[in-house]
């Protein structure tokens, strides 16, 4: 008999907390902790962001019980923690990982914007497949593979707007808010799709233990409307964010100049 553990407690998973560790390291050993404060925190942010969506009860409660809480979690994989971990990483600190010739033409390939758009929308829609996402739940291993295909792509659609290295630049801001605007359609469409279907598409949580009294069609349509209208409301305030920093910028005479200026310090070299 398959026992299903309480959705409230508190695991951890060891290869979570050694990835984070790995992170962390890697950040103070490169030198990250030299950054402004509001860098470092930006970066301790990321990685708690990541520590509660592939522990406790968020993620017990998205792999065995709801839909829409397994939704949440992938919002907070893919519009939360890859712009905290961007902002929060000095030039120094990617610059090392950068190196590698082979690695600096793919990024520079990889982080223009019709490209990094492509690379994130094409999983985000195609994972959501009713045949895909059911084999995602029911296999462990394609499950992880689903969370860092998420995650990369991610880190890859934030680059244009949050790029900390000159080397792979920023675009120019009136840029970056027809590129956010445009990536939030594809994300929108497939979250209304979800919303709207009148049968559950995803039988796995039809046969999972109920919580909060919501039916599986309830549920769905719940997880629906976080991708459809949470989702696409985290776009539009990032959007916003940048129109008024582009206006200041404009003022001075300066609206391209997006990435950090110590990242063209020598400190950073």
């Amino acid at each position: 008999m398959l026992i299903i553990p309480p959705w409230n407690r508190w695991n951890i998973h060891p290869s979570v907390a050694a990835g984070l560790v790995v992170f962390g390291g890697l950040y103070v050993y490169l030198g990250g902790l030299k950054a402004p404060r509001r860098r470092v925190a930006s970066f301790a942010s990321a990685l708690a962001v990541l520590f509660v969506a592939l522990n406790g009860p968020l993620h017990n409660l998205s792999d065995t019980y709801l839909f829409s809480a397994h939704m949440a979690q992938h919002l907070l994989l893919t519009l939360v923690f890859p712009p905290l971990l961007l902002y929060g990483t000095p030039a120094s600190v990617v610059r090392p990982l950068l190196r590698p010739r082979w690695l600096m033409a793919l990024g520079r390939f990889a982080t223009r914007p019709l490209a990094a758009g492509m690379l994130f929308t094409a999983p985000i829609v195609l994972w959501h497949v009713p045949a895909l996402y059911e084999a995602a739940l029911r296999n462990h291993n394609l499950h992880i593979v689903q969370h860092l295909v998420f995650l990369t792509t991610a880190v890859i659609m934030w680059w244009p707007v949050l790029s900390p290295v000159p080397e792979l630049p920023r675009v120019p801001h009136l840029l970056q808010m027809l590129y956010l605007f445009l990536l939030g359609i594809p994300m929108s469409i497939t979250g209304a799709l979800i919303t709207l279907s009148d049968r559950v598409l995803y039988p796995f949580y039809s046969a999972a233990p109920r919580v909060g009294g919501l039916t599986p069609l309830d549920d769905q349509q719940v997880g629906g409307l976080l991708m459809w209208v949470l989702g696409g409301l985290m776009l539009w305030i990032v959007l916003t964010v940048i129109w008024f920093r582009y206006s200041v910028w404009d003022e001075r005479g300066d609206a391209e100049t997006g990435v950090p200026v110590e990242a063209y310090g020598t400190n950073d070299q």
